[in-house]
């Protein structure tokens, strides 16, 4: 039973966050290996486990994989979608499942962290369906850093990681530093599921051969714009570009959408003259266009102080794209010896590289690119495959306290 929740109450956002796109990923790739094991489903606004209807709900996805591609119906037509789909479920029973299956003792599969701080919710519709828990586990960055999360947050994610501790029977997560962080949580509410360690897939992006890039050379972040992502390095390391190079600054392209406790990097995007004719903000992007834009940039910047994996710097590796991040253990992960790694606090560090690869021939960039050969990344149906082999491997009954 894997629970749409998120992608059904987001369903009028256009450009998709990690986690959206991991939802998605679930449901399209268990649509074509599982599909006679599969029964889509979501919890109501009175904590009721519904079943949705699988014909409107696989037309759903496919729709917002168009949408996400720049080839759907808009928004406003998805989110229509999405309240069909609950009408049609509100007529079914509270819970049902195919009495075919009912001696099977299934499985509900929450991959993004929806509901998780209502361990009632969960623990009922775990209850009304004798269902076992597998849970994504994303990151645990709203507890360790407090300081980038909304007021609140740091608790809401306690208890969602609580919940994971106290009920799941498996745990996925992204990488080995999610699962690192997660350890002490469940050491403390004495349990020990098993946890998978998968790493998030690559879909590739199909390039656009009209989409426009700038002339000059250019670098891309995709990411929200939040204080987490250190989006405020890069403005001030641009301003010293437009200082020192004046016309001949290379471009600096943001792809994502505004998060919050943002007023200084927006004052920055807003108000710097300086920095305006050489810092494009972009926030609704097609992934035609993402991927045209990866394509031509110097390389990809992901100045990050915490990330649980880091999806960005997977599908630019994978695009070919060179990457200048943040060394954090996730990262590392990922890119292993490909990119290079900087303190996301060496403002001077970041601004040497920066004029390293937009100069052409860049000797840096070039030692980059040949470091790639080697690197793979991990697919939608690798992952997916061993989320089912876990979930195969699972007990029964759940695991005891």
């Amino acid at each position: 039973m894997l629970d749409l929740s998120r992608l059904l109450a987001r369903a009028q956002r256009g450009a998709p966050t990690g986690i959206d796109r991991v939802e998605y990923a679930y449901a399209e790739q268990l649509l074509r290996l599982v599909p006679d094991r599969l029964q889509f489903v979501a919890i109501d606004k009175l904590d009721r486990l519904r079943a949705l209807p699988m014909e409107a709900s696989r037309r759903f996805i496919a729709a917002i994989g168009a949408n996400w591609h720049g080839a759907g119906p808009e928004p406003g037509e998805i989110s229509a979608a999405a309240r069909r789909i609950w009408v049609q479920a509100t007529l079914r029973p509270s819970f049902f499942w195919p009495p075919r299956q009912r001696a099977i003792r299934p499985v509900y599969l929450l991959v993004s962290h929806r509901h998780l701080h209502r361990r009632d919710r969960v623990a009922r519709a775990l209850a009304a369906s004798g269902a076992r828990l597998v849970a994504f586990v994303h990151d645990l960055i709203p507890i360790e850093y407090p300081e980038y999360a909304r007021p609140q947050h740091a608790d809401i994610h306690l208890r969602r990681i609580q919940t994971v501790a106290k009920l799941a029977d498996g745990v996925i997560v992204n990488s080995a530093a999610t699962r690192n962080s997660l350890q002490p949580y469940l050491d403390e509410a004495g349990r020990a599921p098993p946890t998978l360690v998968a790493p998030l897939g690559v879909q590739a992006r199909h390039r656009s051969n009209t989409a426009e890039t700038p002339e000059a050379p250019f670098f891309v972040y995709l990411s929200t714009i939040e204080p987490r992502k250190n989006h405020l390095l890069l403005l001030n390391v641009w301003r010293r570009l437009a200082e020192t190079l004046g016309t001949r600054a290379p471009r600096l392209v943001l792809i994502g959408r505004r998060g919050w406790e943002n007023e200084m990097i927006v004052d920055m995007l807003e108000r710097s003259t300086a920095i305006h004719p050489f810092v494009t903000e972009l926030s609704e992007v097609s992934d035609e266009r993402i991927a045209n834009l990866l394509h031509h940039a110097r390389a990809l910047l992901f100045p990050s102080f915490a990330e649980g994996f880091g999806l960005p710097l997977a599908e630019a590796l994978a695009a070919g794209v060179p990457a200048l991040c943040s060394d954090l253990p996730a990262l590392r992960e990922v890119g292993g010896d490909v990119p290079e790694y900087l303190d996301p606090l060496d403002g001077l560090g970041w601004l040497q590289a920066v004029k390293d690869y937009s100069a052409e021939p860049s000797a840096r960039r070039t030692a980059q690119i040949g470091r790639m050969g080697p690197w793979r990344a991990a697919t939608w149906e690798d992952h997916l495959e061993s989320a089912l082999e876990f979930v195969d491997a699972l007990p029964r009954e759940r695991v005891a306290a």
